[in-house]
């Protein structure tokens, strides 16, 4: 059985835990302040879930899911992520995170700064223009006409497939962006970002979008 692998245990890594569980993965989940302080969570998720260190999560990961404030990027660890898939999260509150100049001018993608983080890792963007809660409440079956659709981007063809794979098991459908030098078009602030989208109009919401705000 596939293992996830958390790296942040906030709204959105919570929620995809359990949507994740639901979906038949087994999951380790870490957080910055140390695996006793997720007994809680862990009991709540029931056996599939164990608590980990942010390098033990990593290290236990078939697929990765980071989802850490982007301040804390640079943390991540690299080593035991190396060969595999990582999903990204993140997003640029620069009220959070300090002002980044290659983000503010639009010349860097905050998951492009990830994949750089991690060189030897296929780093995909995901879940990171949906609200944590409607990652199990919103969700529904293929072909449904209510169903969601969310973006994913990656450099690497094998990393948005599987994100796509995992939308489609958590009940939702995608709009491939393309390479992560495109991801900008789903990022904070945009059409996209947030919304409730079909494909169409998710696909038209990424195509107006512009580069800096």
């Amino acid at each position: 059985m596939t293992t996830i692998g958390i790296i942040g245990a906030g709204n959105i890594g919570s929620q995809v835990a359990r949507k994740a569980i639901e979906s038949g993965y087994d999951v380790v989940i870490s957080n910055s302040r140390g695996p006793e302080t997720l007994a809680d969570l862990v009991a709540e998720l029931g056996p599939k879930a164990t608590a980990g260190t942010a390098v033990q999560a990593a290290e236990a990961a078939d697929v990765a899911v980071v989802t850490v404030p982007l301040k804390a990027y640079a943390d991540v660890p690299v080593q035991p992520l190396a060969g595999k898939i990582v999903i990204d999260t993140n997003n640029y509150y620069f009220e959070r995170d300090g002002h980044i100049e290659a983000l503010d001018n639009g010349e860097a993608t905050v998951t492009g700064m990830l994949q750089e983080h991690l060189p030897t890792s296929r780093v995909a963007k995901g879940f990171n223009h949906i609200t944590a809660a409607d990652i199990t409440a919103d969700s529904f079956p293929t072909g449904d006409p209510a169903r969601r659709a969310l973006a994913t981007s990656s450099d690497f063809a094998d990393a948005s497939d599987l994100v796509t794979k995992l939308y489609d098991e958590f009940g939702f459908d995608t709009v491939n962006i393309g390479p992560l030098s495109e991801s900008w078009r789903v990022e904070r602030d945009r059409p996209a970002y947030g919304s409730r989208q079909t494909i169409a109009e998710l696909e038209a919401n990424l195509a107006k979008a512009p580069r800096t705000i």
